[in-house]
């Protein structure tokens, strides 16, 4: 290995340093990223720790039903880790609330988080004013009804947070598939139980304090 790497750390260090005091170091991997199956190391993300995104109002010119999912701003922060989803197009997630206004999510693990405890992520809004919720299917990144999605935990596929996490498919047959090749075990919506959230938030999530 060159010894380019060590310097590089340190030059990365320095610069979060910089940014000022209290800020808080989060993973964050570039568009390179995004359609691979393993995130970059080298990209990192500087949140403050007060800063939660706020949740995206319903668009009523974008031409989409008021609870159909939509595309994800460029600009959009993750609601659990101020990621930013729309560069984890394979991954990513969506909730909808009752009147249109969306949160997003870099994957499925941060969105079942947020679901349990919303106002954990400094949210006004409780889970049960979501009106759709969405995933993204690991496969082709069409979006899917997280509901009616099929997940698989403990394969060998490291997330945006470069922890285990619970890519999406449409079906049983396609996780099956995946679980082929990469390890793990299929569950459904309604198996993602708060032990597989909280096991899979200490795994991705304990070292950046959220």
């Amino acid at each position: 290995m060159s010894g380019r790497a060590p310097v590089r750390r340190l030059l990365l260090a320095g610069a979060v340093l910089a940014a000022g005091a209290g800020a808080t170091l989060f993973w964050q991997h570039g568009q390179r990223a995004a359609n691979a199956f393993e995130p970059s190391i080298d990209d990192v993300c500087v949140v403050p720790p007060a800063t939660r995104p706020s949740a995206h109002p319903y668009d009523p010119t974008s031409g989409r039903g008021i609870h159909e999912a939509r595309p994800i701003p460029t600009d959009a922060r993750c609601a659990v880790c101020g990621m930013y989803p729309a560069r984890f197009p394979r991954w990513a997630a969506q909730l909808i609330f009752a009147d249109g206004a969306a949160h997003f999510f870099d994957s499925p693990v941060d969105l079942f988080m947020f679901l349990a405890d919303p106002r954990r992520f400094g949210s006004t809004r409780d889970a049960g004013e979501g009106a759709a919720l969405y995933v993204t299917d690991f496969g082709d990144g069409r979006w899917l009804d997280a509901h009616t999605a099929r997940f698989v935990l403990g394969s060998r596929i490291r997330g945006p947070m470069r922890g285990p996490d619970l890519p999406a498919f449409a079906d049983a047959a396609a996780a099956q598939a995946f679980i082929a090749e990469h390890g793990g075990r299929l569950l459904r919506f309604d198996e993602v139980e708060p032990a597989v959230v909280d096991g899979l938030r200490n795994a991705n999530h304990t070292h950046h304090t959220h």
